[in-house]
């Protein structure tokens, strides 16, 4: 897949824990780690803005298009 998710390097900017977070946004620590390792197929925009709003940043900061050739 072409995007690439890139919640694991602001997840350590920002000192969260996998479990702080998931308790900040209402998700389960499953669904927000299959995030956090670029497993995921899809992404809700509720998800990705109760994301932005906890971690101060944009979508942008955590979604990245790369070519399909590059590791993902």
């Amino acid at each position: 897949m072409g995007i690439r998710i890139n919640l694991d390097e602001i997840m350590k900017r920002k000192n969260k824990s996998l479990t702080e977070l998931a308790g900040e946004i209402d998700i389960t620590l499953a669904n927000l780690s299959i995030l956090k390792n670029n497993k995921a197929k899809a992404v809700r925009f509720t998800t990705l803005e109760a994301l932005c709003r906890v971690l101060e940043c944009q979508p942008g900061d955590i979604l990245e298009y790369v070519e399909n050739d590059e590791e993902v």
